[in-house]
């Protein structure tokens, strides 16, 4: 088994993922930092992203609520360095990400790097507010999720 250990093996790994596994993948990526979403939309909008079965309406109405609550959440990022409210804007918006119906999408867009990345964001905001040092590095627990998810 291969392994990712990069972000450049963790992009040429979601290079040849179809929309529906890079948005599944996306999923994944934000179940990691959901904890600090405080919308239970956004739990379930994360739900229906990972699941393989959700339908396209389905989709578009997680998408939407995603959307919603993030554009909801992104004043709170401007304000007082509140980091638990940026978070919780940062993994609505990788829920959003990984959820963007494809005809809203770039040719070269890709659901699971976006998501990946708002994820960073998020936890990123949580290492701010605890302030004790301690390095908890989501890049390394996405390279984690996205081996065992692709088999490599």
């Amino acid at each position: 088994m291969t392994s990712i250990r990069t972000d450049q093996d963790l992009c040429r790994a979601l290079e040849g993922l179809s929309p529906e596994r890079q948005r599944q993948l996306g999923g994944h990526f934000v179940q990691s930092v959901l904890h600090l979403c405080q919308e239970p939309r956004v739990d379930r909008a994360v739900a229906t992203a990972i699941d393989p079965k959700s339908s396209p309406a389905d989709l578009q109405d997680a998408f939407s609520a995603a959307k919603s609550y993030a554009r909801t959440t992104y004043t709170a990022c401007g304000t007082d360095a509140q980091w638990l409210e940026q978070a919780d804007h940062f993994v609505a918006a990788a829920a959003a990400a990984a959820l963007l119906p494809p005809e809203m999408a770039g040719e070269s867009y890709n659901w699971a790097w976006k998501a990946a990345i708002q994820a960073r964001m998020a936890k990123n905001c949580e290492m701010m507010e605890r302030e004790d040092g301690e390095v908890d590095n989501e890049a390394q627990r996405q390279y984690r999720i996205a081996t065992e998810l692709l088999d490599l």
